[in-house]
């Protein structure tokens, strides 16, 4: 099967939830979330961890880069959306669609960078924050 590789910047809220689903699911959308929209690199999934999430209460203060692997063929149901320059390409996933995707998803969803503001405060779960500290930007 031939997938394709997405990015999806979250917060400490959403990361614990990943977290309790083994790195298998991304939780549903909150009542005021109607689109779930993983995007397609890197360099924009940062951008978001950096800049909107380490001032964000919602976000626990912290911005974490996931990735994951998807069926490429499920994915082509879904236009890709440019929402600013040239790296700004998301996928618009209405959220009572999530899981479907969810279940389209090969392999785990894995951190790949983490990002701290200056309130942050680390989980109580040990085994969550080994693995935060492990994808620590210095």
């Amino acid at each position: 099967m031939k997938t394709t590789t997405l990015y999806r910047p979250v917060g400490l809220k959403e990361l614990e939830l990943i977290h309790k689903s083994n790195w298998k699911r991304f939780p549903p959308r909150l009542d005021w979330q109607p689109i779930f929209y993983p995007v397609m690199n890197e360099a924009y999934a940062i951008e978001i961890a950096t800049k909107w999430n380490l001032d964000d209460e919602g976000s626990g203060y912290s911005g974490f880069v996931t990735v994951f692997d998807m069926n490429a063929e499920f994915i082509l149901k879904y236009k890709i959306e440019n929402v600013g320059g040239p790296i700004h390409n998301e996928l618009w996933v209405p959220a009572e669609e999530l899981k479907e995707f969810n279940d389209h998803i090969v392999g785990e969803i894995r951190i790949t960078k983490a990002y701290f503001g200056k309130k942050y405060i680390s989980p109580e779960n040990e085994e969550l924050k080994r693995i935060i500290k492990k994808n620590e930007e210095k």
